[in-house]
């Protein structure tokens, strides 16, 4: 990839699984964390370091604890810091809805 990107979840709204694809054009440290309306974090999805390339990672609705969360609207956010210091972090986040 010759960018960093986040795309929208598929399918939106869901049940009882997506999928969150992500670019990233550099290696960098990535988080990729599902948060409530009030901003709280429920689910961290992706956490380390990886390489240049294409992802696709699911979360099947489940928070912390592995505790099945609530329907109802979150967010999702990639935040991703090239190991190059020279380079700018990439924050991008966008919204899922989860239907039951």
């Amino acid at each position: 990839p010759l960018r960093f990107d986040l795309a929208q979840n598929y399918p939106n709204p869901f049940n009882p699984s997506t999928t969150i694809r992500f670019e990233l054009a550099h290696p960098s440290r990535v988080e990729l964390a599902i948060y409530n309306l009030l901003g709280q974090k429920v689910a961290t999805i992706e956490d380390g370091v990886r390489n240049a390339g294409r992802y696709s990672v699911s979360w099947n609705g489940r928070g912390q604890k592995d505790l099945q969360v609530s329907s109802g609207v979150y967010f999702y956010r990639l935040r991703a810091k090239p190991m190059n210091p020279t380079l700018a972090e990439f924050v991008q986040t966008r919204k899922l809805l989860l239907l039951k």
